[in-house]
Formats: structure tokens, sequence, C-alpha cells
């Protein structure tokens, strides 16, 4: 069992800056694969970041690659956001990947909001 408790939402002006932290208990998380995820009202979750278990491969999609990066240090895993644009106002979801497929174990979101 994981538990993984996401911080650092909030409200920011577009071109601003953000820092998401999830943190993670029940199990030492960095041996696994690790992903944000974010969902906007009406929209699917959409991965916005993640790092292969072995920390070899990071991967982002094209709407927030230079933009966001992602990291780890002890058992918290970061989301540095920055540039932030209106159209990255979502929930943003931390996950943990301790197989091969899927993510078993999410957090329960942090609120991100861009104003224009």
């Amino acid at each position: 069992q994981v538990h993984l408790v996401e911080s650092g939402g909030g409200l920011v002006q577009a071109g601003g800056s953000l820092r998401l932290s999830c943190a993670a208990s029940g199990r030492t998380i960095n041996t696994y694969s690790m992903g944000w995820f974010r969902q906007a009202p009406g929209k699917e979750r959409e991965f916005v970041a993640g790092y292969s278990w072995n920390g070899l491969n990071t991967v982002y999609p094209d709407s927030v690659k230079g933009r966001f990066t992602i990291s780890n240090a002890k058992n918290t895993v970061y989301l540095q956001m920055n540039s932030l644009k209106p159209e990255d106002t979502a929930v943003y979801y931390c996950a943990v990947r301790l197989g091969t497929t899927n993510y078993d174990y999410w957090g329960q979101g942090t609120q991100v909001t861009v104003s224009s």
C-alpha cells in the first residue's frame, strides 16, 4: 500500500510558477515509476510528466515540454511548473506504478488555477 498526498497548488497569474509536491508513505518510491497527471473540468485526464523506475527515462508531452520538470528527493516527487498558461488550469494528481503497466496508487489531487 502506498499513500500519496499532493500539495503546492494554488492560484497564479499567467507566466508564473508553481512547484507541486507529492509525498509518499507506506513504501519507498525511489525505485518505481512515477507520473503526474491533470484533469480539467469536462476533459479527460492527461499525462503531464513521468519517469521510469530506474530514472533513465523522463517523458513530457509537447504541451508542457520545456516548462514542466519532474524530480524526486527522499520519498517525495516534485513537479516544477514554469511559464504557466491558463490552459494549465486543472486538478493535478501524482501516481506510482509498482509494476510495468498501470499506475497503482493515486493521490487526492491539488488544484492549480492560472489566471490570464
